[in-house]
């Protein structure tokens, strides 16, 4: 496939841009490959292409029920931050933190990542006494993150409002710097044009149905709208539907799936130029390339597959985002919508081998996948190819459910994006 550059733009501008290659091919399946992916969003798209980048399998399907990127990747609203608080989550967040910011040299494609920063607001003494435990606990990790006074947040975000007689009146912020955002379509395209560069098959509307085992337990493949595909290995990684999946293997998962909203506002000017968290007020918020403030709330109270949600949590959201930043008041919203977060007791993902041998799940993500997609799908991908765990997600196992070594993120996600 063509490497995309300036050189190749001025070359294809001479010619009306009629030479362009497609980014990706929508083959119809093979009876078997080596490898079968559930889900083509981010996750599932980046697991495929390090599997053929890093360990030489490209005999690969990545099967999607819909369209590509359809799901949780194109529904999110794009925060990258790696502040949490467990070694662990430090160490996997943070792995991906690290491949976001060489991302678009690696596939060719610029995915826009914009370290623009991550402010996560305290609003009492218990936000503030979190927030300096999650500072300390970050330091040792060796995860950027500082203190910011009320003055110096302002300084940082004028729209700010760090009045005291304010309902939610601001007592401090951390900041990690290299956080932000990127640009969920285009890292959807680039791994999928990347891994297709690599010879992985991206075939679009064509749903599970069906996880066939054989006589010993073992995966064989799935049955699906087009029919049978037969692989040794399988990894489900479809978000909110996860446990749909599995329960056609006959593995049952701790997860409960929840919606998520989020919403945009009209464009305006640059105005905002970071992105701000409060935990405690469930809302957050930041402006895109396109203009738009780009706000999100906290996940609906009940289980559901809907992706529409209650209007009483959008309510509530811009409640609080108009407290906070007051010049917004009068801003009009343009759309809202919504996407189905699978969500684990610990609030912390499965990342590994199940007891089925050849399937494997990348799952529990709940509000905050996007931020981990290159890293989720590095070690998912070393994990299928070696039949191992990677040392960064060795602790985000099925089985610590059973054992109870558990990674507790409910505080650090309680937004949880």
């Amino acid at each position: 496939m063509r490497k995309y550059s300036i050189f190749a733009v001025a070359r294809e501008a001479m010619r009306g841009h009629k030479g362009w290659d497609k980014q990706w091919t929508s083959p119809e399946p093979k009876k078997e490959y080596d490898v079968i992916i559930v889900g083509a969003g981010g996750h599932g798209l980046g697991t495929a292409y390090y599997l053929a980048k890093e360990h030489g399998i490209t005999n690969i399907a990545v099967i999607e029920k819909g369209w590509l990127g359809g799901g949780n990747t194109g529904r999110n609203t794009t925060i990258i931050r790696s502040n949490y608080l467990y070694d662990e989550s430090a160490g996997l967040y943070n792995h991906a933190l690290n491949l976001w910011e060489g991302l678009s040299q690696d596939l060719n494609y610029n995915v826009m990542y914009s370290a623009r920063g991550v402010m996560m607001l305290s609003h009492n003494v218990h936000d503030v006494q979190g927030a300096k435990r999650h500072i300390h606990a970050n330091r040792l990790n060796g995860v950027d993150n500082e203190w910011m006074t009320p003055e110096q947040a302002k300084a940082f975000c004028p729209p700010l409002n760090i009045s005291q007689t304010a309902r939610y009146p601001v007592m401090g912020a951390a900041l990690q710097r290299r956080g932000g955002v990127a640009r969920h379509d285009a890292v959807a395209w680039g791994y999928a044009r990347g891994a297709a560069d690599r010879g992985v098959h991206v075939i679009q509307n064509c749903e599970v149905t069906g996880v066939r085992r054989g006589a010993d337990g073992a995966v064989e493949g799935v049955d699906t709208t087009r029919g049978f595909i037969g692989a040794r290995k399988v990894g489900v990684v479809a978000a909110g539907h996860t446990s749909v999946i599995m329960e056609m293997a006959g593995v049952r998962m701790p997860l409960e799936s929840f919606p998520l909203q989020a919403l945009v506002s009209e464009p305006v000017k640059p105005i905002f130029p970071c992105v701000v968290m409060s935990n405690t007020v469930h809302a957050y918020i930041s402006q895109s390339d396109k203009g738009e403030l780009v706000i999100g709330a906290g996940t609906d109270q009940y289980t559901s597959y809907s992706q529409t949600g209650g209007l009483h949590i959008l309510s509530h959201t811009l409640d609080a985002i108009c407290e906070m930043f007051p010049i917004f008041n009068r801003m009009k919203m343009l759309r809202s919508w919504g996407g189905i977060v699978d969500v684990t007791p610990d609030r912390s993902p499965i990342v590994g081998k199940t007891p089925v041998p050849g399937l494997f799940v990348n799952c529990g993500w709940g509000t905050g996948g996007f931020k981990a997609t290159p890293g989720s799908a590095h070690v998912f991908a070393h994990t299928i190819a070696r039949d191992e765990p990677h040392r960064i997600n060795a602790g985000f196992t099925l089985d610590r459910f059973r054992s109870g070594r558990l990674i507790d993120e409910a505080a650090a996600a309680a937004v949880a994006h």
